[in-house]
């Protein structure tokens, strides 16, 4: 193995708990660990890379049923690499969609801002604030 981590390193390089990354292999987004004669869970560097991919898509708010079916297909091989590339896509349009409602949502509170702005410096000058 490349390099070996603890969960504890593991968890204090990717900032989740040992908790979530034994969460994460029970439910089968993160492959089975391999383990030392005793038991603790020895992480190698790709393991490590795929629980940062893992992160990113949380990042993203893909849900966990799409990141287990996104394992699941990652875990068949080579020959899901299309599917894996549509589900990705799939999910990047729904992350621009949102970034765009978002966007939309942050003009309309900027509007609104610049609104009462302007009724509070009426306001202060002595207008009437109505006018404004």
């Amino acid at each position: 193995m490349d390099s070996c981590l603890s969960i504890d390193e593991v968890a204090k390089r990717t900032g989740l708990t040992a908790h979530t990354l034994r969460y994460y292999e029970r439910i089968g987004l993160v492959a089975p660990i391999a383990r030392l004669a005793g038991g603790q869970r020895r992480y190698a560097s790709r393991d490590v890379a795929w629980i940062e991919f893992l992160l990113r898509l949380r990042t993203t708010r893909m849900s966990i049923s799409q990141m287990q079916a996104f394992a699941t297909l990652r875990g068949a091989g080579d020959g899901t690499v299309a599917a894996r590339r549509r589900m990705l896509e799939a999910h990047l349009a729904d992350v621009l969609a949102d970034i765009e409602a978002k966007r939309q949502a942050a003009q309309a509170l900027q509007a609104k801002i610049a609104h009462y702005q302007a009724l509070e410096a009426a306001e202060l000058s002595g207008r009437d604030p109505s006018r404004a």
